[in-house]
């Protein structure tokens, strides 16, 4: 099944006679989270989720957006209305980071069916409803580990031995900059691989070919693993969807450089070269 899937083929699902579950995933990086801006206007039938107490547990030693505790997720899941027999759709307010973080813990937890609204809500030219979505309950049971995770040192070793993209903007990962986390720099062996690589100007993601070419521009070319970070295991999964939109498959270091950089003992490189 594709990744993504456009506002328009969601606009038609939705009057189908099966339609999909609606999550609304916006969120702001460091600010309160955005609760009141899908009260205001939503795609109906989409119901809220909070990236950073449903999709994330407390932050910690182990990065500011560690996995959630499988019962907080589970519970959030299911009050939204999922179940294994219905397609999830998730947008966020049109970066796609994290929409792409519940598309990745989703399947990560065994949901056969879930796509990020390409553009996400900056592309829905459909009707919008105020106010708070209670949809019935859902069923859905998670089973993680349905797809590929990293750790630390399964980080760093696939640094040396396949492909590390590093998905921060390029002066973090040079270690000019770093406005949130202790140290600027990145994981040895890593590539620089931002975001913003993946999206035209519109926001929506680049046609498959061409992330193709990207990705096998700096490695990804089938003759090693993939292996994606970013700082806190957001931006990151935006990368891992771009890769699946490509045809990549690829594991996320869902603690990121916010769980590496606490580490005193972990090696960090700067620089423009992965060295």
């Amino acid at each position: 099944m594709n990744a993504i899937i456009s506002a328009s083929r969601l606009a038609s699902d939705l009057t189908g006679p099966n339609p999909p579950v609606v999550l609304d995933v916006r969120w702001q990086l460091g600010g309160p989270n955005l609760r009141h801006a899908y009260e205001e206007a939503h795609i109906p039938g989409a119901v809220y989720v909070d990236l950073d107490t449903e999709l994330a547990g407390p932050a910690g030693a182990a990065g500011r957006h560690p996995l959630p505790d499988p019962e907080v997720f589970a519970e959030a899941m299911r009050a939204a209305g999922v179940s294994e027999n219905r397609d999830v759709v998730v947008y966020d307010g049109g970066l796609g980071w994290a929409a792409a973080r519940a598309w990745w813990l989703l399947r990560w937890t065994g949901h056969p069916s879930v796509r990020v609204l390409d553009g996400g809500l900056a592309a829905w030219r459909g009707p919008v409803e105020s106010g708070s979505a209670v949809p019935p309950a859902g069923t859905f049971v998670p089973s993680p580990g349905k797809a590929s995770l990293l750790d630390a040192d399964g980080a760093a070793a696939l640094a040396r031995t396949g492909l590390l993209l590093d998905a921060r903007a390029a002066e973090r990962y040079r270690g000019d900059v770093e406005p949130i986390d202790p140290v600027g720099g990145h994981i040895p062996g890593a590539v620089s691989a931002p975001t913003t690589g993946n999206v035209a100007e519109s926001g929506c993601f680049l046609p498959a070919g061409e992330l193709a070419d990207r990705f096998a521009a700096l490695g990804a070319d089938g003759s090693s693993e993939v292996g994606v970070y970013c700082g806190s295991g957001v931006s990151g999964a935006h990368e891992v969807l771009a890769l699946a939109v490509a045809g990549i498959p690829a594991a996320l270091y869902v603690g990121s450089w916010s769980e590496w950089s606490r580490d005193g003992s972990r090696p960090v490189a700067t620089g423009p070269d992965p060295q």
